[in-house]
């Protein structure tokens, strides 16, 4: 009788045993998980002004910022990804062979072009998306124009697509982050 009490302790340590160890704190710390992103910037610099406006979109937030843009210019811009005021970016750039940003242009014509440098171009030579050139054909080619942006997470393929409204496709993966942003003129 005894040796059966040992053998239901004994299972029951290591069943406990095994469920400790698969517990999430295993993970690896550069995992960023939405919860850490409460904020997507982009700063939307005017090529031809050298003028920089900012349009910050809050995680979970009812309103879109508006994005003003001219029919035939061109913008850089770059993304910053914030959890409060820590700048989680730097996170996304340590992880790059882990993520890749997706630029879905609704009723909007804009040409887009990857611009990054090393600190955010993957191992396969492919830019994630940090840093973009706009070309505006037409900011406004529908009803509701608006840019969707999500920050897609281990990926098991990216492609960085070709010009139209959606720059980028992956296979797999999850998404770390989506933002909507109005277009208008």
């Amino acid at each position: 009788m005894k040796s059966l009490i040992k053998l239901k302790y004994i299972v029951f340590l290591l069943i406990a045993t095994f469920t400790l160890s698969c517990s999430r704190a295993d993970e690896d710390e550069d995992v960023l998980s939405q919860e850490d992103i409460s904020n997507i910037i982009l700063n939307v610099k005017d090529d031809a002004t050298g003028i920089t406006t900012t349009y910050n979109y809050t995680v979970n937030s009812t309103t879109n910022p508006d994005i003003k843009l001219t029919d035939g210019k061109t913008y850089t811009v770059n993304a910053v990804f914030l959890n409060g005021n820590e700048d989680e970016t730097e996170s996304i750039k340590e992880a790059k062979d882990e993520h890749f940003l997706l630029f879905d242009f609704q009723n909007s014509n804009i040409g887009l072009e990857r611009i990054d440098d090393e600190s955010s171009t993957n191992s396969d030579g492919i830019k994630i998306g940090l840093k973009t050139k706009w070309t505006v054909n037409k900011a406004k080619d529908g009803v509701n124009p608006q840019l969707i942006l999500t920050v897609i997470h281990d990926p098991v393929s990216v492609n960085v697509g070709e010009p139209g409204k959606e720059f980028g496709s992956v296979i797999g993966g999850e998404t770390d982050a989506m933002a909507t942003y109005s277009i208008s003129n």
